[in-house]
């Protein structure tokens, strides 16, 4: 019953109509936690309650009317998502769970198979400096399902219309599937689509400042230390930038097949930062995102990083996705093109945290030229188009 809950309930009705959904209300409340607590200050009764008939049945009429009382409070919340429901013509089911609340919720999203939660970054306990409620920040880092996360309150008449979904793109198959959802909700909703792709230079310009000032005068000259810096400059000058274009260009065919015309925007800079930077200047209507991005361990549950901090930080609605898809150029490249043993060697020499970017690189390189085979030559072709110093 927050104001953040209320407006998730207006858009799942508002998603249930275009999607034709079912929906489900899930309420919970803590009657075993009242119980507790009436127990722990039993004591402060006064003297004629603490004779044992009498406190037992204190007890008994405590227990009826906090477990009636909050089943009544749940069934209330809840009737008010019933009767939209009802007038938009969508089935609808209610829960009440008694419990603490996050682990109710996240017990039950993990035993049914829903498509979507949707759920208010806050809830009644939001102070004023508080960013994300305790309840929403453990649902959505726990269960490995799509959640929408509802930031925005509903704005007065006057206020300019938000047409735009804006979507993360870093090459893996995690950000193309959050694309294929945005142009869902895009072509259902009337809406435009922008994919913003973050590459990030600085980090490595720090590390490589950070280690010219622990090297001896030896050990610069046996790493030739100013020869790889200026080498590992201009890689990153414009090695990074086409690679992360590239990722541009992928999401662009893949909306095109789709009929959808989608913007594209190349920003340098740490990711989360710049899609922040850019979701407050551009105040889309949602940001899509995958639940983990390209430099993620598969194997590890929760969120990435730059999902985490945007969860906290970014201003919209957040819809953190967990589709994958592989675009056809990058499938059709794995399964057709093969590699010379010269080639496969000179690869596992590439750094294992960017040799996933380098291999994608290559492969839409050899599509692009015709190729089916991955040679040194080629491999020379990738040097001198990302590395041409």
């Amino acid at each position: 019953n927050s104001d953040y809950s209320n407006r998730a309930i207006d858009t799942a009705v508002t998603l249930g109509k275009k999607f034709e959904s079912n929906l489900v209300g899930s309420h919970v409340y803590a009657a075993q936690m009242h119980d507790y607590r009436f127990k722990q200050m039993e004591y402060t009764l006064p003297d004629e309650y603490l004779e044992e008939t009498e406190l037992d049945r204190q007890r008994k009429i405590h227990d009826s009317l906090i477990t009636m009382g909050l089943e009544l409070i749940s069934d209330s919340y809840l009737d008010h998502m019933k009767k939209q429901c009802e007038e938009a013509h969508l089935d609808f089911e209610s829960k009440m769970m008694d419990g603490k609340h996050h682990v109710e919720i996240i017990k039950d999203i993990q035993e049914s198979q829903y498509d979507l939660t949707i759920l208010g970054v806050m809830g009644i306990g939001r102070v004023r400096d508080s960013q994300i409620g305790s309840v929403c920040e453990r649902v959505t880092r726990t269960v490995n399902k799509d959640v929408l996360v509802i930031k925005q309150l509903p704005e007065a008449d006057d206020q300019p219309v938000r047409d735009t979904i804006l979507v993360g793109v870093d090459g893996s198959p995690q950000s193309f599937g959050a694309l294929m959802t945005a142009i869902d909700l895009a072509e259902k909703f009337g809406k435009k689509v922008e994919a913003i792709s973050v590459y990030d230079p600085y980090l490595h310009y720090s590390v490589f400042n950070g280690v010219v000032n622990v090297l001896t005068e030896k050990a610069a000259k046996v790493f030739r230390f100013e020869e790889q810096n200026q080498l590992h400059e201009e890689i990153i000058d414009t090695g990074l930038a086409q690679i992360y274009q590239s990722h541009l260009e992928v999401a662009n065919q893949i909306a095109d097949e789709r009929g959808v015309e989608i913007k594209r925007t190349l920003l340098d800079g740490k990711c989360f930062q710049k899609v922040l930077d850019h979701a407050r200047k551009l105040n889309p209507w949602m940001l899509v995102i995958g639940r983990i991005g390209v430099h993620s361990d598969k194997s590890e549950p929760g969120l990435g990083s730059n999902a985490e901090n945007l969860l906290r930080s970014c201003p919209c609605d957040i819809l953190l996705t967990t589709r994958l898809h592989y675009p056809e150029l990058d499938v059709k490249a794995e399964e057709s093109i093969r590699w010379t043993p010269e080639a496969e060697e000179r690869m596992n020499r590439v750094p294992r945290m960017v040799q996933g970017i380098a291999r994608t690189a290559i492969y839409r390189l050899a599509v692009e030229q015709g190729h089916s085979v991955i040679t040194s030559d080629l491999l020379d072709d990738a040097m001198e188009r990302y590395m041409p110093k």
